[in-house]
């Protein structure tokens, strides 16, 4: 099986991409909606909540989790992979968002200058940096907090015209700095692609978080066999929530365009 975290609700964004991709596994998506959003709060509390989260999925019989969360992936990740893992499950695997879009990005900027939105965690980990930088050194990379825009998404304010005069209010900076590739640092914003890719006009790409990290979960399954002959094939899908099951149906149900029935949990 495989686990799908997330904070809230942008995490749906890239499970939705990825079961179009790989619709014959066994899923479960967590929404920690109760303690939602992370982006704000302490690295120390991002990783309580996300190994929390991940203890919880190995419980549930997963054999690989996909923090789809940029923030638990910058504040949480390798220390859960190069900790926790060797230490309790040595034989499972988590993977994060980041390393995915930083290898689309280098592939994409041609000037060499690189965009990054995000929370403020995500922003102040310099993750998106340091990834970009291992795949090219010669890349200079431009960052912009967006903290009003998860609080927003999850009130249902996506499509708001508030909602996209702050967006433009954000992108303003990065923008004089001439970007070609802009990375989306949450997957909340994947609700916000078309008013991202508006903004920023022609001169600039701004790739799908969901399409690129389904593509990268779908090499890495090719490239482990040993990993994915493990994983239970019947095309079933459980969703999970910290808090009101009700509230996360409707939201879900909007991003996934399908009727949803999820149940709370409390680790």
């Amino acid at each position: 099986m495989i686990g799908v975290f997330d904070s809230g609700y942008g995490g749906l964004t890239i499970f939705k991409e990825i079961f179009k991709k790989l619709p014959d596994y066994n899923y479960i998506y967590l929404g920690d909606n109760f303690r939602s959003p992370y982006g704000n709060r302490s690295q120390e509390a991002i990783y309580k909540f996300t190994h929390q989260a991940v203890e919880y999925l190995f419980k549930q019989s997963c054999e690989l989790v996909i923090l789809a969360c940029n923030t638990a992936s910058a504040e949480a990740l390798r220390n859960l992979q190069q900790n926790y893992l060797l230490e309790h499950h040595p034989e499972r695997r988590i993977l994060g968002v980041i390393r995915p879009m930083a290898e689309a990005a280098a592939k994409i900027t041609v000037n060499k200058r690189v965009g990054v939105v995000g929370t403020r965690a995500t922003i102040e980990s310099e993750s998106f940096i340091k990834e970009l930088q291992k795949q090219n050194s010669t890349i200079k990379v431009f960052q912009q907090t967006c903290p009003l825009l998860v609080p927003l998404i999850e009130e249902g304010w996506a499509k708001k015209i508030e909602t996209r005069m702050i967006l433009k209010k954000y992108l303003r900076k990065l923008k004089s700095f001439q970007i070609d590739t802009l990375i989306l640092g949450c997957t909340h914003y994947v609700l916000l692609l078309d008013d991202f890719r508006r903004i920023m006009g022609k001169r600039a790409t701004v790739p799908n978080p969901a399409e690129v990290v389904a593509e990268s979960l779908e090499d890495y399954l090719k490239r482990h066999s040993e990993l994915e002959k493990k994983l239970s094939k019947q095309g079933q899908v459980t969703y999970l929530t910290t808090n009101s099951p009700e509230r996360f149906d409707r939201q879900a149900e909007i991003i996934l365009n399908q009727k949803v029935k999820s149940r709370k949990i409390i680790f």
